[in-house]
């Protein structure tokens, strides 16, 4: 008996999905398909106890105070963490009597389900609608990178609030780009921002992310969440790497040279630059089913997009051999 429940929406990151298809590769997989740091923060060996007692407050006290730092969450915020932003994605909606949505579109395809289960109509729009009492929008966006003004997304916020709704800005990937984010102006009525821990520490298995928003807003998900939400070894890799700001700095800056590397690869391919972040690159071709398939056959997985026929995303490789493999599979 299978007792796996699979999903109709495709995510990068399971190279099983197409070994039936392709087969194994000798050399393994090159999985390229997310937007995960492929170097993660090293982390020392989990103590035993975390693993053997319930999480304590003093756990989360001291993650929620790493993270605080990181992010730059100013004082009259509050910060909830949850285990993963996809739990704080399917909560969020729930939060709100059922309306109006509109999300900014195209982008991470868990959204627009999350709120229509929640009973909301969806309005898939290029550029924040404010005639709806709420919004959504991914900023940087996925997958083409596209940002907004912190600005311009503070003033959608207090519009839509004023109308008795609010804004959730999914800040997934800004840890690439600090000074885009409006987490250091959080905290206001009408406001969420969501945080990822896995990505930018490239350790998305921790489980681990937060909601950064005012009091009100964060007693209502304590509660939808319960006790011991997030366990006692994801608050302490949280606390880790959050508090380790000059692996931060570093990261930055070979994340942005790795992704140059990245980009003059693709361009020597002939793929048209779409968008993107220091964390993946997403190219258009009208060969982009061909160049999946010549990839995969090589065993380097990449991200198709159903919707959008002419895209692919490129993560970024882990090593030397990974890059060689990728120019090598692209025949530069």
């Amino acid at each position: 008996m299978n007792d796996s429940v699979s999903k109709t929406r495709e995510h990068g990151g399971d190279p099983k999905a197409v070994e039936a298809r392709f087969g194994v590769p000798k050399d393994g997989w090159l999985d390229l398909s997310t937007g995960i740091n492929p170097i993660p923060y090293a982390l020392s060996a989990c103590p035993d106890p975390l693993m053997h007692r319930l999480p304590l407050q003093k756990d989360m006290d001291a993650l929620l105070a790493a993270a605080r730092r990181a992010y730059d969450v100013p004082e009259g915020a509050v910060i909830v963490a949850s285990p993963g932003t996809q739990a704080l994605i399917q909560l969020v909606p729930s939060l709100f009597k059922p309306s109006t949505v509109s999300i900014v579109s195209p982008t991470y395809g868990e959204h627009a389900p999350a709120w229509r289960s929640a009973g909301h109509q969806v309005v898939e729009v290029a550029k924040l609608d404010v005639s709806t009492p709420y919004g959504l929008v991914v900023h940087p966006n996925n997958p083409d990178g596209r940002v907004q003004t912190v600005a311009g997304l503070l003033q959608r916020a207090d519009e839509m609030f004023a109308k008795g709704g609010g804004l959730v800005v999914d800040e997934a990937f800004c840890d690439v780009v600090p000074g885009l984010s409006v987490t250091p102006h959080a905290g206001r009525e009408g406001l969420i921002v969501l945080r990822s821990f896995g990505k930018f520490f490239g350790l998305a298995g921790v489980r681990l992310g937060f909601a950064i928003c005012s009091l009100t807003t964060a007693e209502r998900l304590l509660e939808k969440m319960g006790p011991w939400a997030v366990s006692g070894p994801a608050l302490w890799a949280g606390t880790q790497a959050l508090n380790d700001q000059a692996w931060i700095e570093a990261t930055r800056q070979r994340l942005q040279s790795d992704t140059s590397r990245l980009d003059n690869l693709l361009c020597r391919a002939g793929l048209i630059h779409v968008g993107g972040t220091d964390l993946f690159r997403l190219v258009e071709t009208t060969d982009a089913q061909a160049l999946f398939e010549k990839l995969a056959r090589s065993g380097i997985l990449v991200r198709p997009f159903g919707t959008h026929p002419t895209w692919l995303r490129f993560g970024l490789p882990g090593d030397e051999a990974g890059w060689q493999r990728l120019a090598a599979a692209l025949d530069i």
